[in-house]
């Protein structure tokens, strides 16, 4: 039997006021809350989206790509130039786009994947850096190339400015001023425009990698807590530094920054590898001269082997030898082992 509204309201009209109920309000209540609760599973599942890693590109292919892009056939330097423009693309193109100066969510709340853009990205400001003093230049005392010298400090620009400049612009106009520098160095009307493919070229670079892969793998290695003995100024008697140090010292990487260190390292040996495959092309007569080239080949091996997937949604920080994984050593261990190399491949470019 149906009740008219008039009735329901003239029974709730005689209860407390503390008890009584506006069913039409009650009726939006229940659609706000149902349209809140869809709306943060759309955030959830765009997070999730956008937190995947990008896959590995090819750097022939991205060669070929981006040379018809500006027109010319390939040079030598190319595929290395090619392929920081890609990587640096990779940065602001892939799901979700450049993540690590959102304001609003999901991109607020996401800290893996702009972690892994700040591991790229400091790979990139290596390289070009490298591209500006080494690479196209043939001695000390030689000219910069005016677009690597526009490009490396506009990557220079803090990772998670937002405005006055946004990051994302700032990125993207150096990678114009590299797509300036590929066409000319590819211009066979150019010869401003130089890449040199030299062993001390590339051993320069090699250092700077060398330091930051040494970095990231004790930065891994603290995951579980170390006592370490200090060898700041050990080798040399002369030695000294600014404050007295501990002769041990405690070193643990926080909780809360186990995952964030997990994945710089994943996004820095990510963008690693794909810089030394573009270097086999291109300094592959000086790796051949100097018998480098399995050397070189070992260390991306490493590298690609720290990029397999990782089957658990959360970063496992277990003991050394105790019941659970731990996937920072895991990642020191492929970091070390390629730093190793790299150590070996700077002697034997050394080498006459």
């Amino acid at each position: 039997m149906a009740i008219a509204w008039a009735d329901i309201r003239s029974k709730l009209g005689s209860l407390p006021s503390r008890l009584r109920v506006d069913l039409p309000r009650a009726g939006w209540v229940r659609w706000l809350a149902g349209a809140m609760a869809a709306l943060l599973l759309l955030l959830v599942a765009i997070g999730i989206f956008w937190s995947g890693e990008p896959a590995p590109f090819s750097v022939r292919e991205n060669n070929q790509e981006k040379l018809a892009q500006v027109g010319h056939d390939d040079v030598v330097g190319a595929t290395t130039t090619a392929t920081l423009i890609g990587v640096a693309e990779t940065l602001l193109n892939k799901p979700g786009g450049y993540l690590s100066n959102d304001l609003m969510p999901p991109g607020a709340y996401l800290d893996n994947i702009p972690n892994w853009e700040f591991g790229v990205l400091v790979q990139v400001r290596d390289l070009s850096r490298a591209f500006r003093e080494n690479f196209s230049r043939s001695q000390s005392q030689s000219t910069e190339d005016p677009d690597l010298i526009e490009a490396e400090p506009s990557f220079s620009v803090p990772n998670d400015s937002w405005i006055f400049p946004a990051s994302e612009s700032e990125y993207q106009q150096a990678i114009d001023n590299l797509y300036g520098y590929l066409g000319r160095i590819s211009d066979p009307q150019n010869s401003d425009a130089q890449f040199y493919a030299r062993a001390d070229n590339l051993a320069a670079w090699l250092l700077n990698v060398e330091s930051r892969l040494g970095s990231l793998s004790q930065r891994l290695s603290a995951s579980v807590g170390q006592q370490r003995i200090n060898t700041d100024v050990s080798g040399e008697a002369g030695a000294a530094q600014s404050t007295p140090a501990q002769c041990e010292l405690s070193v643990q990487t926080p909780w809360l920054q186990i995952d964030d260190v997990f994945y710089e390292a994943r996004g820095a040996t990510w963008a690693l590898a794909h810089f030394l495959r573009a270097v086999e092309v291109d300094f592959g007569p000086v790796l051949e001269d100097k018998n480098a080239t399995a050397s070189l080949r070992q260390i991306i091996r490493e590298l690609e082997a720290s990029q397999r997937t990782v089957f658990f949604p959360i970063i496992l920080n277990g003991s050394g030898f105790g019941m659970l994984a731990n996937h920072s050593l895991t990642m020191a261990n492929y970091i070390s082992r390629a730093n190793a190399a790299i150590i070996d491949l700077r002697n034997l470019l050394a080498q006459g």
